[in-house]
C-alpha cells in the first residue's frame, strides 16, 4: 500500500514541475485569474480585469448553490 502512496506523490509532483516548465516556457502573454472563498464569501483576482469578472462570476454561482443547498437541507 505504501508503494501506491509513494508512486501517487511522484505523479502530483511529476504534474506540478510540467506545469511549471510550461508556464516558464510560454511566458510572454500570461493572463492569469483566482478565486478563494471564505465561507460564502469570495475573493477574486487576476492580472487583466477580464479574469477578475471571470473568477468574481463563478463565485456568485458557487455562492447561488452554497445558498440553494443550504436551505434544501434545512
Amino acid at each position: 500500500m505504501t508503494n501506491i502512496i509513494k508512486i501517487g506523490a511522484l505523479l502530483i509532483l511529476i504534474g506540478f514541475a510540467l506545469v511549471f516548465i510550461g508556464a516558464v516556457l510560454s511566458a510572454q502573454n500570461i493572463a492569469f485569474g483566482g478565486l478563494i472563498m471564505i465561507g460564502p464569501i469570495p475573493i477574486a483576482f487576476g492580472s487583466p480585469p477580464e479574469m477578475t469578472v471571470i473568477a468574481m462570476i463563478i463565485g456568485l454561482i458557487l455562492i447561488l448553490v452554497y445558498f440553494m443547498l443550504g436551505r434544501r437541507n434545512a
